[in-house]
């Protein structure tokens, strides 16, 4: 049996602003923007290249899911976006005004910095090691 992990919901409180960041600003690909009707879309995005999960960005509906946003986690970091080139990528988004919440660090496992989105998810930022 083979399976990976596709897609991941990720709550937001507008579809464009949630394209805005996540393409404009982390330079993701929109791999779909459909409209389903009724005022909801089927919003994709990936890392560019398409390695990995996508994430379906979704429009929160009802209170619930407004007060999930930025939190589903409960504050842990909700993600981890792996790089090549941590030094790049870190100085791009930060030129980009993406928020990091610390300086970057060299971990047992690689160099890392958390940031945080527009929407107050955390994203570890991440060069593997080795």
């Amino acid at each position: 049996m083979s399976q990976s992990v596709a897609t991941v919901t990720l709550v937001v409180p507008d579809y464009d602003a949630g394209i805005v960041f996540y393409r404009d600003r982390l330079g993701f690909e929109l791999v779909a923007d459909s409209d389903l009707g009724d005022g909801k879309r089927w919003v994709l995005v990936r890392p560019a290249g398409g390695k990995g999960a996508a994430l379906l960005l979704a429009r929160a509906d009802g209170e619930d899911q407004e007060r999930a946003i930025g939190n589903q986690t409960g504050g842990r970091v909700s993600f981890f976006l792996e790089t090549n080139d941590f030094a790049r990528d870190h100085a791009l988004y930060s030129a980009r005004g993406v928020a990091f919440l610390e300086e970057p660090r060299h971990e047992a496992y690689g160099t890392v910095a958390v940031f945080q989105d527009d929407f107050g998810n955390r994203w570890d930022l991440i060069e593997p090691k080795g």
